[in-house]
């Protein structure tokens, strides 16, 4: 492996460890953004909620285009771990990279459909959908011009962002996946 290939696949195994913190950052930010009395409710729903058996007829109940979206989103999770922690600059990489590039776009447009309530409006997580459709072009073009750097932290930015601290978003307390899982 390549020395350029083993710093980019060290970067992407370290972020995994990054993970809790970055979500416990995130529910402090979203609790202190919405003043005394959004931390105290989502203080309420925390206490209240309590984790069980996923309730999985709530995504089968779930509009067609939030089940492609989580479909979308899980593929892609699944591959970008395992294009993080494999080998770098394989056929396989590639072909893996160009899947998760068109779940990635999928997932990004789709979200942005996506109604949070009654009615349309923009939401925080969408602006995620903004910046993965901004980041992924820029990813595959560094990727083209075999400036490895570049594409490593385009690619797990795009990861990291995207994915699991959006994904963060979405378990927040009142939302559809905490429902499934804690309400």
């Amino acid at each position: 492996m390549s020395q350029q290939a083993e710093s980019a696949h060290s970067q992407g195994a370290g972020m995994f460890a990054r993970i809790p913190l970055i979500g416990a950052v995130v529910v402090g930010i979203l609790a202190v953004s919405e003043g005394p009395a959004g931390f105290h409710a989502m203080e309420r729903q925390l206490v209240e909620g309590h984790l069980h058996a996923p309730n999985l007829s709530l995504l089968a109940h779930a509009p067609m285009l939030l089940q492609l979206h989580l479909a979308t989103v899980l593929l892609g999770f699944t591959i970008g771990a395992v294009q993080m922690l494999g080998e770098k600059g394989t056929t396989m990489h590639r072909l893996l990279g160009w899947t998760f590039v068109v779940f990635m776009m999928f997932t990004a447009l789709d979200a942005l459909f996506i109604k949070d309530g009654p009615t349309w409006r923009v939401t925080p997580i969408q602006l995620f959908s903004l910046i993965v459709l901004i980041g992924l072009p820029f990813a595959v073009l560094a990727a083209r011009r075999h400036n490895v750097a570049a594409h490593a932290r385009g690619m797990t930015g795009i990861y990291f962002g995207g994915l699991v601290l959006a994904g963060i978003f979405t378990f927040m307390p009142g939302r559809l996946m905490w429902r499934v899982f804690f309400g």
